[in-house]
């Protein structure tokens, strides 16, 4: 018989995964997304002046058997003596313990030409691809009723996506969308009526991103951003965030995700190469309240190889 968690956790998998004709699959989402922009705008990709790399966990609803998990790594750099950045990018779902794992794997190049005395404008392409691993079997656990379908291993779907990104020293704001290509993964909507049926459909998400970085006094900065999203057939998601910089080492600050979560986030500029962040999200729908979901977590960490004797003239605050 099935526990009320897992009677949740089949219908969570249902309706965000695999939901009968209704679903527009997206992207992965972060709370922490102002560090983590390579991941959904590849004209990113050397913005920040020297090889960084960093990488992202994400625990969604915390308590919830077999709730989503996010892995993200990517690692990119200016070419010396030119205005071409250059990167890849790596992402990993997995939903159900293994019902369902989604893996993005991708190349990222940009170029970048000067607009104005302090703005650059940098044009981002990234090309790679998309593996599905669905294990129908599992899913068949958490119901009763069998579901039909065959399991799928490894399955790759070529993909490529555009991005702009603009910045000065203290102003950004980016519009991408990672993922041209509209692929059908799963679709059993032609199976015996009496089935469970399903469709995993990969749809364009468009981002925008902004964030601005203000003077308070001369050891305290205000960080407000935004990050929008829109995919067809799901609600638009809007991300606001204000963090506080303190002496240009430690962060602090709350975000709101729209009708969804508020959220807290710290960091720490470890030294010159480290930074670390974290963050803590609360639903604010019905699954907050619910005894099995002590929230979502992040932590972030990020590398630079730069020297303390070659620190860059105008510090990167994004």
């Amino acid at each position: 018989m099935m526990t009320k968690n897992n009677n949740f956790l089949f219908s969570l998998i249902c309706s965000l995964v695999l939901s009968a004709g209704l679903f527009a699959q997206q992207d992965a989402q972060y709370t922490q997304y102002m560090y983590n922009t390579m991941s959904v705008n590849p004209a990113y990709a050397g913005s920040r002046g020297q090889l960084s790399a960093a990488a992202l966990y994400r625990s969604q609803w915390v308590g919830l058997e077999g709730a989503p998990e996010t892995q993200t790594i990517n690692l990119h750099s200016p070419i010396r003596n030119s205005r071409v950045g250059y990167g890849i990018s790596v992402v990993n779902d997995n939903i159900g313990d293994g019902v369902v794992q989604e893996t993005y794997l991708d190349a990222v190049v940009s170029y970048t030409i000067d607009v104005s005395e302090e703005g650059k404008m940098s044009f981002g392409l990234k090309a790679g691809g998309h593996l599905l691993n669905l294990d129908f079997s599992s899913l068949n656990n958490f119901d009763d009723e069998p579901i039909s379908g065959d399991n799928i291993e490894n399955r790759f779907s070529p993909n490529f996506g555009l991005g702009l990104y603009y910045h000065t020293n203290t102003f950004y704001a980016g519009l991408s969308t990672p993922n041209m290509l509209e692929t059908d993964h799963f679709d059993n909507s032609e199976r015996d009526a009496n089935d469970v049926q399903f469709l995993s459909k990969e749809r364009m998400n468009f981002y925008f991103i902004t964030g601005y970085v203000m003077d308070l006094n001369p050891s305290l900065k205000f960080k407000p951003a935004i990050l929008t999203k829109v995919v067809g057939g799901a609600p638009i998601q809007l991300d606001l965030s204000t963090t506080f910089l303190l002496n240009e080492k430690f962060s602090f600050g709350a975000a709101y995700r729209w009708d969804a979560a508020l959220s807290a986030l710290v960091g720490f500029q470890l030294s010159d190469q480290f930074m670390v962040g974290l963050a803590y999200d609360k639903e604010t729908t019905e699954l907050g309240s619910t005894t099995f979901n002590d929230g979502s977590f992040e932590v972030y960490l990020r590398f630079e190889l730069v020297r303390s004797y070659r620190r860059l003239v105008s510090p990167r605050f994004f």
